[in-house]
């Protein structure tokens, strides 16, 4: 098998686990906030509360996993320009304790860039589902009534 379908088929079974992991916290969240809704359901003016809650929970989680996946992508990308850049050192004549020196300094940089980035991405994902998510259940809600 080849590298590129070695990585296809890491990535396609690392979607998988997510998914399934996901899908399973997904109807738990669901569920909870179900029943929390049906018990606060008596009176006309339900809280919001469970809502704002099952919404941070969904929105983290699709964050979470938006990390994790690009994560997944990112890794091999990284490591295959670290290693170009080292050998590019190397051809330039520098000795090996310089180039292990300045290949700490490489990954230092890149290791935070590349969580900067998955940080950011991270957030927006989870800022985006939770609002989703918010206005999703509140209109369910609504149209219940």
């Amino acid at each position: 098998m080849s590298k590129r379908r070695t990585w296809v088929c890491l990535f396609i079974a690392v979607y998988a686990i997510l998914v399934s992991s996901s899908w399973n916290l997904l109807r738990s969240v669901l569920n909870w906030y179900k029943l929390q809704y049906t018990s606060s359901n008596s009176d006309y003016s339900p809280s919001r509360l469970p809502a704002v809650y099952a919404s941070v929970v969904l929105g983290a989680m699709f964050g979470a996993m938006s990390m994790v996946a690009a994560m997944t992508v990112a890794v091999p990308a990284v490591m295959v320009i670290w290693i170009s850049v080292v050998v590019l050192l190397a051809f330039f004549g520098k000795s090996r304790r310089v180039l292990v020196v300045e290949g700490r300094k490489i990954t230092r940089e890149v290791v935070g860039f590349v969580f900067k980035v998955l940080l950011k991405e991270g957030n927006v994902v989870a800022a985006f589902c939770a609002v989703l998510a918010y206005f999703l259940l509140i209109r369910r809600d609504f149209d219940s009534y």
